[in-house]
């Protein structure tokens, strides 16, 4: 793979010290002058300057020019590096641009930095790497600089992301010139992709709050927007002889690089006050298969013994899986304790049912209320605690596909599947799902009422009321264990942190 990048407007030497904005793009046409407009809407600290590498990315559509223009009209130093035949994606779109200023070690013939990188690569001393289709809030690049700089130790620093709420579908008419255009743009949706996009910010400002009370150190710096030190991402090549910091190993190359850094020493953060605004995954399908590839990007990090981060975070991510197992377990459990029960005529309810619920309930609406530009639908949902439950159910699946994948002779591409999904290339297979789940609940329930006379006979109950009572006393105690986590979040939350 052989970059060409126009350097003409570079050919002076540059004294001044320099951030350069990484920002890998395939066939972003429409969203790439957006987020360089973010980046032009930036302070930066004093004697420092900005350059932005567009790394326009097997493009088939107008990224570079649209790239280029919107440098031109907003004032921002913009580099166009185009790939051709890259196969390792966003990775090798990255290093890519890394190679343009530190050199191609596997380059055959010359080893040697050309004179502009000679002259460019000292002047860097901080790499931003960001997503197409993300947006930087105002004075976020001076915040996250002034983190990275607080200490010589500190790798890389993150800003907390927020997802974007699409604007409502109904407030265009259908005899605009430009509805379907502007459908196109993903910047309407309907109601249920506004939900879909809530039940992803809530999420995520959940695991922004979490992080921050534990210190504000991250397992992952994520990929839409994270201020690097350089000597950082040399130190990951130089010590693991690699031809760039990011690898093409695993489908959370940002996780993996994260995990590198913390193995050298080097420390990662979230910073308080950065915030960058990103896409959500505005359906059932796209967030699936978006969140199959991160999850089973996790689980092959965590099951992989050259990877292993000696900090509390490889300990908290098992127990986060182990966490997601029990509340699925609990489900489950009470499912059939339930359904067996009802059958068999052995039903009593209590009142101590209502604990974990309330407890939900509470946690929920105060989440929702921490979650950065909340509606109050999105709060009342929160209190009710269904809209919370599906959006889990959806996790769970994820969860169970993610662990039969791992234990499958079979590898999948991850990133292959989600791109697929959100070009419509794939279809879900939900309507499918609860098809079956419904005529799977008919038949449980004809069963029932069938064979009700032989299941509430005393011999069938008292075959089964000792199975019932211990199915209950496991639940019993694991309830308790799931209602003190949800205490202790709830506990967590009442700190001045914000999402």
């Amino acid at each position: 793979m052989n970059p060409s990048i126009d350097i003409s407007a570079l050919k002076r030497v540059y004294v001044k010290p320099r951030i350069v904005a990484f920002i890998p793009a395939h066939n972003e046409e429409n969203s790439i002058r957006d987020c360089l407009e973010g980046l032009a809407d930036q302070d930066l600290p004093p004697n420092v300057e900005l350059d932005v590498f567009v790394i326009a990315d097997n493009c088939t559509d107008k990224t570079e020019d649209e790239a280029l223009k919107a440098g031109h009209d907003l004032d921002l130093r913009v580099i166009v590096i185009k790939t051709k035949g890259n196969k390792q994606r966003k990775v090798g779109a990255l290093n890519s641009a890394w190679k343009s200023i530190y050199g191609d070690v596997m380059e055959l013939y010359e080893n040697k930095l050309t004179p502009f990188q000679e002259k460019y690569k000292p002047a860097v001393k901080a790499i931003l790497g960001m997503d197409a289709d993300s947006r930087l809030a105002p004075h976020s690049l001076l915040h996250m600089w002034s983190g990275l700089m607080s200490a010589r130790n500190i790798g890389g620093v993150m800003a907390k992301y927020t997802m974007r709420m699409p604007q409502k579908k109904s407030a265009l008419t259908r005899d605009d010139p430009y509805y379907e255009q502007k459908l196109r743009s993903g910047k309407y949706g309907g109601p249920i992709q506004r939900w879909w996009t809530h039940q992803q910010k809530q999420d995520m400002a959940s695991w922004i709050l979490n992080l921050q009370y534990h210190g504000g150190s991250t397992y992952v710096l994520g990929g839409q927007a994270t201020l690097f030190r350089p000597e950082a991402l040399e130190n990951i090549v130089n010590e693991n002889n690699l031809d760039g910091p990011w690898q093409n190993d695993s489908d959370v190359e940002d996780m993996l690089l994260t995990w590198q850094l913390q193995k050298l020493k080097w420390k990662t953060l979230i910073s308080p006050d950065a915030r960058c605004f990103v896409d959500a995954m505005r359906s059932y399908h796209t967030y699936r298969q978006q969140r199959n590839k991160w999850r089973g990007g996790t689980v092959d990090l965590l099951t992989n013994k050259d990877i292993k981060i000696k900090t509390r975070h490889y300990g908290m991510l098992w127990r986060s899986q182990m966490k997601t197992f029990i509340d699925l377990f609990i489900r489950i459990l009470f499912f059939v304790l339930l359904t067996v029960a009802i059958s068999t005529d052995q039903f009593v309810w209590s009142w101590l049912w209502i604990i974990p619920v309330a407890l939900a309930s509470i946690l929920n609406f105060v989440l929702a209320l921490k979650t950065p530009m909340s509606r109050p639908i999105d709060i009342f949902l929160g209190g009710l605690v269904i809209s919370t439950e599906i959006y889990l159910w959806v996790n769970f699946l994820t969860f169970i596909q993610v662990w039969l994948d791992k234990l499958s002779p079979y590898k999948k591409d991850g990133w292959a599947q989600q791109y697929q999904a959100e070009n419509g290339t794939t279809r879900s297979k939900l309507w499918q799902g609860l098809g079956l789940f419904a005529l799977f609940m008919t038949a449980l329930v004809l069963s029932a009422i069938h064979y009700r006379e032989y299941l509430t006979s005393e011999s069938f109950q008292e075959l089964t009321a000792p199975y019932l009572e211990f199915g209950w006393l496991i639940l019993t105690y694991l309830t308790i264990f799931a209602s003190s986590v949800m205490v202790y979040k709830i506990w967590t939350l009442r700190s001045r942190h914000k999402a």
